[in-house]
């Protein structure tokens, strides 16, 4: 079987990831131009012929949606090229949580990105940790969903902390959580919540013991904050030794970063998928650049992806 040439094209705001991800794959990125109008509208070029090439076009979708915008023309200008296979690599899904119609008269935004992403000429999806897995079934194209287990494992061995239990935010993260659990052979405990209305936590209650433990408390993504930092000093108010927290995608909005500075958060370790917009001294940055590296290297020479995961016992 030949395998066709490999191309790796990035859209501006993911760069930084991308840059890294070309290197540890052990190839440089095909250059983009892109050409801004006075009223903000813009244009990618591909600069170099990309015809019969497996081409992988990175980009997180993360605010603003000229990100998501800039992907399906990276997309469409590979297609029109003649690509002869074309990949939307999404290390971060946006619109992910916009999953179901939760209430009357909404949009299902994560379904609205997989029909925009299919009909600009996407033949796979290449992603991590979907806020909800079964929008995997949204595209009728394969779609290759690692996991951030791959890299936070690694590093929860490297700390040996003793007494562990691992925690879930809230209901829906009880799977993620479990996982992580059964991996280290530790408990599970959960953070019973209660929302009035979008990102404020009206009540929150704690299901499971956590004195004297060292809680890890896992998670897809941050947003503001405002739960996990209730959730950790709840946990501290209950006597664990110590909370940190493994959450894949710090999108970190609004006052997220002063409330991480005033919790009782040990660490947060979050993944690159997304830029942070500030440092700070409880944030620590584990690099996904190599999985991804790696999975593209399988895609692209039809190896199997399932060698990236963490097998679960």
């Amino acid at each position: 079987m030949v395998i066709p040439d490999i191309r790796l094209i990035s859209g501006r705001n993911t760069r930084y990831l991308s840059s890294r991800i070309a290197e540890s794959y052990g190839q440089e990125l095909t250059p983009v131009e892109v050409m801004q109008f006075s009223d903000g509208e813009f244009e990618p070029v591909i600069t170099e012929s990309i015809r019969g090439s497996y081409v992988f076009c990175m980009q997180s979708t993360f605010a603003p949606a000229d990100n998501l915008m800039e992907l399906l023309l990276l997309i469409d200008a590979a297609k029109r090229a003649s690509a002869g296979y074309v990949v939307a690599v999404m290390p971060y899904f946006g619109l992910a949580r916009q999953d179901r119609k939760d209430k009357p008269r909404v949009a299902i935004g994560a379904k609205l990105v997989a029909n925009m992403l299919v009909a600009a000429g996407a033949q796979r999806i290449m992603t991590m940790d979907l806020h909800s897995p079964q929008i995997q079934g949204f595209f009728d194209i394969p779609v290759d969903h690692l996991e951030a287990n791959a890299i936070f494992i690694p590093y929860l061995n490297e700390l040996n902390l003793d007494n562990l239990v691992f925690a879930s935010p809230d209901v829906g993260g009880i799977k993620r959580a479990r996982n992580y659990a059964r991996q280290f052979g530790a408990d599970l405990v959960i953070c019973d919540k209660f929302r009035s209305k979008a990102n404020e936590i009206e009540s929150m209650s704690l299901i499971g013991d956590v004195a004297d433990k060292n809680v890890v408390l896992v998670d897809d993504l941050i947003d503001t904050g405002g739960t996990l930092c209730a959730a950790a000093n709840l946990m501290i108010e209950k006597g664990a030794k110590s909370v940190r927290a493994l959450i894949t995608h710090p999108v970190l909005s609004g006052k997220a970063y002063e409330r991480i500075e005033e919790s009782g958060l040990t660490e947060l370790v979050v993944c690159d998928t997304i830029p942070l917009k500030q440092q700070s001294s409880k944030i620590k940055v584990l690099s996904v650049a190599s999985l991804f590296a790696r999975a593209i290297r399988n895609a692209h020479e039809y190896k199997s992806i399932n060698s990236l995961f963490i097998q679960k016992k």
